[in-house]
């Protein structure tokens, strides 16, 4: 049934819709199927994820129709073979607000955006590229409660432009028992600051919370004491259950309560798999800890090869409204996953207090930032263009192999990535930078195939001739 007489309207004109401030705003990839109409598949697309059905239905009356999400753009072509570009606006009336403080939720209004809509029979591709969000629901969304901004203070930095923070993931991801996990731990925060948990840590029978918790509040008071520099631990506490998590998150409070550092635990959420009930759960029982979004399993959804679900961009608007500290934004190009130079929009969007996406501008009327958590891949010798490229080193690095793959020690590794970016910051020549600081210069003889890439001629510079 063609619906595009009810749920499409090219008339309306988008800087309007936008200065009325009553509609979500949003941008798809539309690939229908062979002999379909466009036009009339995005008005499918509008109904179905409105207030639509696929026969007319005698319970519809005017105040229905006046709530319709309406199709308001069209471009056939605009992606050649992968289809084109639909803009569909939703009235904000649509969308569900909670009975407890009248927020607005991620969990409903994805289910409307990004809901059944993906699974229409109608469609081969169906992918959500950018929303814009008008000021009425961004000020009702819950948003972060702290960021980077309060490691910073904690670590008696300035908290403003307070720089870069050196981390890691423990290696092996799994298979590690209770005790050399927490040497793992201890070995590296002689050289480096914070470390999380990797996705599949958690309470598994050969490295139990209540056992392995202790041990590494142990590390981490045995390293603070020993550098006189204060360490972060970001605690998985994903878990299908609101009061299994919140057990979790109370049992490692109490534990680092016992060395005075219960304000250096992040607790690590796995975002995108204990969706947001889980993010929204930590955020509202623990908002004094850094909520640190792991995204794992987001390029089901994400991957630039999906011709459907949603895209990056989307994914880290989403974290920032329903609360998230940080979130992993990837690397960017410079590390091992998908990624190019241009991804810097993904950390503009949650830093700054409007960005213009790749359809919207966005602003955020001082909602408070969520910090790029960057992994997969990176070392210190990748460390510093990937700071040119995003312009600063405000954001939380995590180098597994980066860290616990330096010749000489994980602390080594740390200190290596510190000194990457004192390199970046003093503007410095690399190489010449490297002769004066031992831990990076090691990182080329630890990274010999990137040095090689990036810094030709560093063995003669550098005296390496093995």
């Amino acid at each position: 049934m063609d619906q595009s007489n009810r749920y499409a309207d090219l008339s309306l004109n988008e800087d309007e819709l936008i200065a009325g401030g009553k509609h979500l705003l949003c941008a798809y990839r539309l690939l229908p199927q062979p002999n379909l109409g466009f036009l009339a598949t995005a008005a499918h697309v509008a109904a179905e994820s409105s207030t639509g059905t696929n026969v007319e239905v005698s319970t519809t009356d005017d105040f229905t129709r006046g709530v319709d999400a309406m199709v308001y753009h069209v471009d056939e072509t605009a992606f050649g073979e992968k289809g084109g570009l639909i803009k569909i606006a939703y009235p904000v009336e649509l969308f569900d607000i909670n009975l407890l403080d009248g927020n607005y939720g991620i969990a409903h209004m994805t289910s409307m955006i990004i809901g059944n809509n993906q699974g229409m029979g109608d469609i081969i591709g169906l992918r959500l590229l950018d929303f814009g969000m008008p000021e009425c629901m961004v000020r009702n969304f819950i948003g972060p409660a702290n960021n980077i901004t309060e490691m910073w203070k904690t670590m008696g930095r300035p908290e403003v432009d307070g720089g870069y923070i050196a981390g890691t993931i423990i290696k092996p991801k799994l298979g590690l028992r209770p005790e050399p996990f927490a040497k793992a731990c201890y070995d590296f925060w002689l050289g480096g600051t914070f470390i999380k948990n990797d996705e599949p840590q958690a309470n598994q029978v050969f490295c139990p919370t209540k056992e392995v918790m202790p041990k590494i509040a142990e590390s981490m008071d045995r390293a603070q004491q020993e550098t006189g520099e204060v360490k972060f631990f970001s605690a998985n506490i994903t878990a299908d259950y609101h009061n299994e998590l919140v057990a979790r998150g109370e049992f490692i409070l109490e534990t680092f309560e016992k060395i005075n550092s219960a304000n250096h635990i992040a607790f690590l959420v796995d975002g995108f798999v204990a969706g947001p009930a889980g993010v929204t759960s930590c955020r509202m029982e623990f908002p004094d800890n850094f909520l640190h979004y792991h995204r794992a399993g987001h390029g089901m959804a994400t991957s630039e090869v999906n011709p459907r679900g949603f895209t990056m961009l989307v994914h880290m608007k989403m974290a920032r409204l329903m609360g998230s500290s940080g979130i992993h934004t990837g690397t960017m190009g410079y590390g091992k996953m998908e990624g190019a130079a241009n991804d810097t929009v993904l950390a503009y969007m949650l830093e700054r207090d409007e960005c213009m996406g790749t359809y919207f501008n966005q602003k955020w009327y001082g909602m408070k930032a969520t910090t790029p958590i960057i992994s997969g891949g990176m070392n210190a010798l990748r460390l510093i263009g990937f700071c040119e490229n995003l312009g600063h080193g405000n954001f939380i690095n995590t180098c597994g192999g980066g860290a616990f793959g330096h010749i000489d020690s994980p602390a080594a590794g740390g200190k290596s990535l510190d000194q990457a970016y004192d390199c970046y910051a003093a503007g410095a020549d690399p190489i010449e930078f490297a002769k004066e600081h031992k831990e990076f210069a090691r990182a080329f003889e630890s990274f010999p195939g990137d040095a090689d890439k990036l810094y030709p001629g560093w063995r003669d510079a550098l005296g390496v001739h093995a």
